[in-house]
């Protein structure tokens, strides 16, 4: 697996960071600072409306925050891969009257990687660095965060990500083909029973992707289909919760699904939650008695010793979908960076033995408990 050089990649100590994952329902994906560094973050709260562009931009007065892409990439040769590139910036406990420019007041953290199965797993990077200095930075207004040469901007109606990475590089545009998809009520997306459990969470679905990968001397022309998510908190679990599944999928139908559930210390769901866009255009949302993740085959990683759910049936209200990998192997090691070692892979889906879709799966947790506030 490609190991970042922690001269040239690691700035910031990991230990700095509990234990870091990213998440679309999770996340899709989330992570946390010191626990002390919540108590002046400002409150995730129902009835706050979301506004565009400032939206698409940083919230540095809140814990936690993640721009997460990923999708599925078609090569000349019609090699199909999946892809994953997520920023994350975390609010730190320090005093806003510390008058150095060397005080880490946001740290950024970004992981990247890329499901090949001709190779049998991932290829992997990772970065971390305090803000400022024009070396790392996450701007408000709008989409533009970046770690050294690695970057994610928003231009009006695309995306474009450059990921200079060890042994692997991704340059992609992400054509904007469809509204944005406001999860939970609005964007108010709970994460608990505790209403103070939840993140401000939207996602983009359908971005159609062209650009260019290199894995080693290789060089490919790629197109594909990505989904974007954005969200924020202050406390993203509660104390009873170890981690989560989550799963976002565009539908080849045009529809849109993303769900997520909360696991508890015993391993079954403490919470759960989707929203669903059909080929109208019409939104549902589904509450955690409507949601249900039944993982079926598991893989256990050669490396790590962690057994994964990789296989899942998913209810989602009256409907039933099979989640199927591309590969078993996609366990992220970004243990050199945030600490996390989670399940991050592209997946395909079907309803009713007829394929309906692909996306990403998300699975973390599974090592160890997160502890993230």
């Amino acid at each position: 697996m490609p190991r970042p050089r922690a001269a040239a990649r690691i700035a910031w100590p990991a230990l700095l960071w509990l234990a870091l994952v990213p998440c679309g329902g999770n996340c899709a994906a989330a992570g946390s600072a010191a626990s002390d560094s919540a108590i002046a973050a400002a409150a995730v709260a129902p009835g706050q409306a979301l506004e565009f562009p400032r939206d698409y931009g940083s919230h540095a007065q809140f814990g936690v925050e993640w721009w997460y892409v990923t999708g599925w990439l078609e090569t000349g040769e019609h090699e199909r891969l999946g892809f994953q590139i997520t920023f994350f910036r975390s609010r730190q406990a320090i005093d806003d009257a510390n008058p150095s420019a060397f005080a880490p007041r946001q740290l950024l953290i970004a992981h990247c990687a890329l499901s090949d199965p001709r190779r049998g797993r991932s290829w992997q990077d990772q970065r971390i660095r305090r803000a400022g200095m024009g070396l790392a930075e996450a701007q408000p207004g709008d989409t533009r965060v970046w770690i050294d040469d690695w970057r994610l901007e928003r231009h009006d109606a695309r995306y474009q990500a450059d990921v200079a990475a060890e042994d692997f590089a991704l340059h992609l545009q992400f054509q904007v083909t469809q509204p944005l998809l406001l999860n939970g009520v609005a964007g108010y997306s709970q994460k608990g029973p505790a209403p103070r459990s939840a993140s401000f969470y939207y996602s983009q679905p359908h971005l159609r992707v062209s650009g260019t990968i290199v894995r080693a001397a290789r060089r490919d022309v790629v197109v594909g289909e990505a989904w974007l998510d954005h969200e924020w908190s202050s406390q993203y679990l509660d104390p009873a919760a170890d981690g989560w599944d989550w799963v976002g999928l565009n539908l080849d139908d045009g529809g849109a699904l993303m769900a997520f559930r909360i696991r508890d210390h015993q391993g079954q769901s403490y919470w759960a939650g989707g929203t669903l866009r059909d080929a109208r255009g019409q939104v549902r949302t589904f509450g955690p008695d409507e949601v249900i993740f039944r993982p079926a085959r598991r893989w256990r990683s050669p490396r790590t010793g962690v057994s994964y759910p990789v296989t899942w049936q998913l209810r989602l209200g009256a409907r039933q979908f099979e989640i199927e990998p591309l590969l078993d192997d996609q366990e992220d090691d970004m243990r050199l960076s945030s600490g996390a070692l989670y399940w991050e892979g592209a997946v395909s889906v079907q309803e009713q033995a007829h394929r309906v879709g692909a996306g990403y799966l998300e699975l973390t947790g599974y090592q160890h408990p997160l502890s993230l506030r």
